[in-house]
């Protein structure tokens, strides 16, 4: 099909990014252009000669503004085809014009929920009329566009001013545009409804996604991906501004990811170093710098090529320390400018500055597909304190290991299942992840363990001395012995086994305190 030339254009925007830009593109075709309200005024006021969509339809806006295109000379001028006689014979008979193009976007309903308004301005800013007439003109884009977004509005202006009006192929493009934003609009307005009536998993589930970046490639070469924002604003990927660097990879952003979630856990100072979506090294302290000393030296051959995390801003001394390793990606609250400058002199290294902290605790769904289909469920904010714990064995855990049972089980929850974290001063000594057997998970963190004592120079294993925490329970005894051989003084699991007996008995045996949370943390 030919150019399109427009003649007369509806342009109704609540964001004016480009607006008057795009509108004297139109005047200067010779298009009319209908428009109302503050769109209206602010066209004027640019000196464009523009004409109220009431005047045009013949029909006032009424209920408040509630209706105001919900009306046959806005619809019947979107929805005839051109190219039928007895839908021109009609729209002829009840004297309905022709739209050829429309430009709109929503009440921004989705930044009115962000904000934390109240119901009724929530409700108020559920648009009506804009995704009906965005749906009526995409339906019939072989004969309107349809603009939803303000970075379409310099494209469009740029093909009307050279051709004189749109092709086909544009005006398809532009619909499916359109489609994706209502539905991901319809999306966000179920969500928000399913959370004020508590309903965690309704009957249906629309996810809304808008894309932030079409990323290099997947986990793989030959894997496409992209990374989509939902609107939910948690602090973190989806937040941060990335101050330097390369850009990101998929890889990059799901460890990163994983490296700020686990950060969050902790109120003191923190670092986490990352590496394939696994913790390598976790340490608190008083302040950045040690806790960084703390966590590299429990396994810095890991730590090459990582991904670390900072829950406070970064300072200059930290900066120094954390560029002193090859590091793919740094993520914190701040940087300030002294440490900006440090990590400048690393020019791939990507530096993210979220200005905040994910709560660990704060509701939320995490997906995982399948085949035909997904998985839901709620965020994995379940923690426990000293209160919650029940100690089960002759010896009761001094105040130190009380502190380290809490922070080691912390981390175990960011390690990926089986899992067994040794800790010991409030930071990691020896870190086990994903293997099929707890035992074995118990022997390669004591393994790692050793290892890093030979790096420090040290004759003991870091793991001698150390608490030990399971994210689930041990099904056997060997695994907790494995863990008492390693050195470990106290334990922290879920309990629930069939043989929980067998395993506190095995660790009177041993001489060690034991405490059940009865919370388990899975991770796959």
């Amino acid at each position: 099909m030919a150019t399109l030339p427009i003649r007369r254009a509806l342009l109704s925007v609540s964001d004016k990014t480009g607006l008057v830009e795009f509108a004297r593109t139109l005047a200067a075709q010779g298009a009319e252009i209908l428009s109302t309200g503050g769109t209206a005024k602010a066209l004027r006021d640019a000196g464009i000669p523009v004409k109220e969509l009431s005047d045009h339809t013949g029909f006032p806006e009424i209920l408040d503004g509630r209706v105001k295109t919900l009306v046959p000379g806005v619809h019947g001028g979107l929805l005839f085809r051109r190219d039928l006689p007895e839908h021109v014979a009609q729209v002829e008979q009840h004297g309905i014009a022709p739209i050829d193009l429309v430009c709109v976007n929503l009440y921004p309903f989705e930044a009115t929920v962000a904000r934390g308004a109240s119901y009724e301005d929530c409700v108020e800013n559920i648009d009506i009329g804009g995704p009906a007439m965005i749906r009526s003109a995409a339906k019939n884009h072989a004969h309107v566009a349809v603009l939803t977004e303000p970075e379409q509005l310099l494209e469009v202006a740029k093909e009307i001013a050279e051709t004189g009006g749109t092709s086909l192929a544009t005006r398809k493009t532009l619909a499916a545009a359109a489609y994706a934003r209502t539905a991901a609009y319809d999306a966000a307005i179920s969500r928000w409804f399913a959370q004020e009536l508590a309903q965690d998993f309704p009957q249906r589930l629309s996810i809304p996604g808008l894309l932030k970046q079409t990323l290099r490639y997947g986990e793989n070469p030959h894997q496409q991906a992209a990374f989509y924002v939902d609107g939910t604003h948690r602090p973190g990927i989806a937040t941060a501004e990335q101050v330097q660097g390369k850009e990101l990879s998929y890889n990059n952003l799901n460890d990163t990811d994983a490296a700020y979630e686990a950060v969050a856990e902790f109120e003191e100072p923190a670092i986490v170093i990352v590496k394939h979506a696994n913790p390598c090294g976790v340490a608190t302290a008083a302040e950045l710098n040690a806790a960084w000393d703390a966590a590299l030296r429990c396994d810095p051959v890991s730590a090459f090529g990582g991904i670390i995390a900072a829950n406070r801003p970064l300072t200059a001394e930290a900066a120094e320390r954390i560029t002193a390793i090859f590091t793919e990606v740094v993520i914190a609250p701040d940087a300030d400018e002294a440490a900006r400058a440090i990590f400048a002199k690393k020019k791939n290294l990507r530096l993210l500055l979220t200005g905040g902290l994910p709560d660990p605790g704060a509701p939320g769904t995490t997906f995982r597909s399948v085949a035909g289909g997904f998985l839901a469920q709620s965020r994995d904010a379940g923690r426990v304190a000293v209160a919650d714990l029940k100690v089960v064995t002759k010896r009761q855990p001094t105040t130190q290991e009380m502190q380290d049972l809490i922070f080691a089980f912390r981390v175990c929850k960011h390690v990926k299942s089986n899992a067994i974290v040794y800790a010991k001063g409030g930071a990691t000594v020896g870190i086990g992840a994903g293997q099929m057997s707890r035992v074995d998970s118990a022997r390669i963190a004591a393994w790692k363990s050793a290892e890093a004592a030979k790096a420090a120079g040290l004759d003991t294993p870091l793991a001698q001395g150390s608490v030990v925490a399971s994210d689930a329970f041990f099904p056997f005894a060997d695994g907790l012995q494995a863990a008492a051989a390693a050195g470990a003084t106290a334990v922290i699991q879920p309990g629930g086994s069939m043989r929980d007996n067998e395993v506190i008995a095995a660790a009177d045996e041993a001489g060690l305190a034991m405490v059940m949370t009865g919370m388990r943390h899975f991770r796959h």
